[in-house]
């Protein structure tokens, strides 16, 4: 999943990203094949090259391997909504088949939910200027809802049937989202996602299996090429400076 999503960066381009997954892929993809990816975290850090995964935007070693910090506003409003950014990475504890997305509450109530997730930060602003947004996730029934509990970051919240009881923005919605099954891509026809691709060694069924819709799948679905031995030493390589650095828990798989 981490290295399908790393590919997806060109050498070159500007990418917003969160924490998490995304940080990891869009590292992978500066270690590798995109040396000259321009990465940017909310905290306000332009051309970051963190040598171990940070754990959260205000880790130290973003600003201190970046080359500007420049203030939050600016970073919000000059270089994303002025559309200064060709992808966001986002992480999610949720999406539905139209590309919204929740990390603010599951179940119950606003006021009074199941659980409380860390909320919107600055995703709601990502998924909604940037010119592309690639979603990363694991994929399953819990994360992958027929309804949101909350719309924290909008993918096409006007599609049919989108069902969401809150809504906290309008936006582009996502272009891609790459799972630990495969990867989805929006229909142009009407926005709803559907699986182009399927990892290595998985089933079409097996990713229906984890999806809590009747899944859309693509008439001619591919399989994404095997990591090469160079990707999984550098994805190891990080995991394993992130883990010395930080402990076990922070560097992830």
């Amino acid at each position: 999943m981490t290295i399908a999503a790393a590919r997806r960066l060109k050498n070159g381009a500007v990418c917003f990203v969160g924490i998490g997954l995304p940080s990891a892929a869009a590292n992978l993809a500066r270690m590798t094949h995109a040396p000259d990816v321009v990465l940017i975290y909310e905290s306000g850090t332009i051309g970051t090259k963190p040598k171990v995964l940070p754990l959260s935007i205000g880790d130290g070693e973003l600003a201190e391997t970046a080359d500007t910090v420049v203030s939050v506003p600016e970073i919000f409003r000059y270089w994303l909504q002025g559309g200064r950014v060709d992808v966001g990475f986002l992480g999610a504890a949720q999406i539905d088949k139209f590309g919204n997305i929740n990390t603010t509450v599951i179940g119950g109530t606003y006021e009074s939910p199941q659980v409380r997730l860390p909320g919107a930060g600055g995703a709601p602003e990502i998924a909604t200027s940037s010119k592309e947004v690639t979603i990363i996730l694991r994929q399953s029934k819990r994360a992958f809802v027929e309804r949101l509990d909350f719309v924290t970051s909008s993918g096409y919240v006007n599609a049919p049937a989108s069902g969401a009881v809150h809504s906290a923005a309008l936006g582009r919605g996502p272009t891609t989202v790459i799972t630990d099954l495969g990867v989805l891509a929006n229909s142009p026809e009407d926005r709803e996602l559907e699986l182009t691709a399927v990892h290595p060694g998985i089933t079409v069924e097996q990713v229906r299996e984890a999806t809590g819709w009747d899944l859309r799948v693509a008439e001619n679905v591919g399989v994404t090429p095997a990591p090469s031995a160079a990707e999984l030493a550098a994805l190891r390589d990080l995991h394993a400076r992130t883990a010395a650095a930080h402990g076990a828990l922070a560097a992830g798989e």
